[in-house]
């Protein structure tokens, strides 16, 4: 790994980390402050709708500067955003609109900085003079490791100090992902130039084109509704069905290890596919994830002995780190370097509303039904969609160059 992949990956890793630990730390401090989980629903909310906004918005952006640029801009908003409250706690005092404020302004920050990460991927791979297959799948397991360490960290510092003062701290690991950031040289994020006319002159409508070109290449269509499924059922499982299982059964310490057997799964995806890549046809690792993800969410379905939970949670995370990589790589292989930015933006400004969608279905199913019957809802939908992927003939050429965009 040469100085160019290290900074890289150093950088991905200090912004993913500051997120993770914000992610869990911002909705105690809401809860803390206000006392109402529905606050804390409302900034969730909030933080959505505007990343959404600012994926579709940004994605554009990121096509025309060069991408570490677009990452230190990014970086450096949500540096500033999560440093609002802590100051205001020291001033003037919290109430509910200073949080969707904040959540607001952050989100300006996030979404546009995984983009520009992404986007930058392929660029670094061929300064570094490594496979982009395999720099994806090492990304796929620092993810892994990422969630794995970053709830621990946040319980730690939660539970050392006050909510508000663990702000500083995330908000001094966006600030770090900018200086590392800037050990990336900026030669090896430089993207072509040549445009014709139509994409130089297009203005406001080149906001929506990373969408046009989602919706209308199949194979990248099937893969976003791949990836929102995955989306949904895994903030679902997270965010609803397992916190509540084990609160039913008084025994919310479980909650942690859950997830923490997720991201190891994860870790070890990701890790073979990096390793193993070239070694297999996509499409075998393609099959291999999706059967796996299914064989671990029927596993959580049925909410047995806490080992079978941990178990079942961990084969979820293997299946979906090898996927996760090749429906990265697929994007990495199928979208033109011109259009890359607004096309990542806008798939992550699709799948920054998942959560949400899966949070709250599987709060509905829970409340009017049981809990089993929202675990059967998630994994039947897991089921239908991935097998469409399956019986999809497209499959057969993954791992092939395509021209389609191109045509599109």
């Amino acid at each position: 790994m040469n100085r160019t992949s290290l900074f890289y990956f150093a950088s991905f890793v200090a912004s993913l980390l500051g997120n993770s630990i914000t992610t869990i730390a911002l909705p105690l401090l809401v809860l803390f402050t206000t006392g109402s989980p529905l606050d804390a629903g409302i900034v969730a909310i909030a933080a959505s709708v505007p990343a959404a906004i600012a994926g579709l918005l940004m994605g554009s952006l990121i096509d025309r500067i060069n991408r570490r640029t677009a990452s230190i801009i990014a970086d450096v908003i949500s540096a500033l955003a999560l440093l609002i409250l802590p100051i205001v706690e020291l001033t003037v005092g919290l109430n509910p609109s200073w949080f969707i404020a904040v959540a607001v302004s952050s989100s300006f920050g996030d979404v546009p900085g995984i983009t520009a990460r992404e986007a930058m991927l392929p660029a670094v791979a061929k300064a570094a003079g490594a496979e982009p297959s395999r720099l994806i799948g090492l990304r796929e397991a620092l993810t892994g490791v990422t969630m794995l360490i970053g709830p621990a960290i946040a319980g730690v510092l939660v539970a050392a100090l006050e909510p508000v003062t663990v702000l500083w701290f995330t908000s001094g690991l966006a600030g770090l992902a900018v200086l590392l950031t800037l050990g990336i040289p900026s030669r090896a994020t430089a993207h072509q130039r040549d445009r014709d006319a139509e994409t130089s002159t297009q203005g406001m409508s080149s906001v929506f084109n990373g969408l046009n070109i989602l919706l209308r290449s199949p194979l990248l269509r099937g893969m976003l509704l791949l990836a929102i499924t995955l989306g949904v059922v895994l903030a679902a499982i997270q965010g609803m069905v397992v916190p509540v299982h084990f609160a039913f059964q008084n025994e919310p310490q479980y909650v942690g290890f859950v997830l923490s057997s997720l991201a190891a799964g994860l870790l070890v995806g990701g890790g073979l596919f990096a390793a193993l890549a070239n070694r297999f046809p996509r499409r075998v690792w393609f099959i291999s994830g999706i059967v796996i993800l299914a064989v671990g969410f029927g596993g959580l379905a049925f909410l047995g002995p806490v080992w079978t939970i941990f178990a079942s949670a961990a084969v979820a995370g293997l299946g979906g780190g090898a996927m996760n990589a090749v429906v990265g790589l697929t994007f990495v292989e199928n979208v033109d370097e011109s259009q890359r930015g607004r096309v990542l933006g806008a798939q992550n400004a699709i799948l920054t509303l998942a959560p949400a969608l899966g949070i709250g279905g599987g709060a509905v199913l829970i409340d009017t039904g049981s809990l089993h019957l929202a675990t059967t809802a998630f994994v039947a939908a897991w089921v239908v969609v991935s097998l469409g992927s399956l019986f999809n003939p497209l499959i057969r050429r993954l791992g092939e160059p395509s021209r389609e965009l191109v045509d599109a």
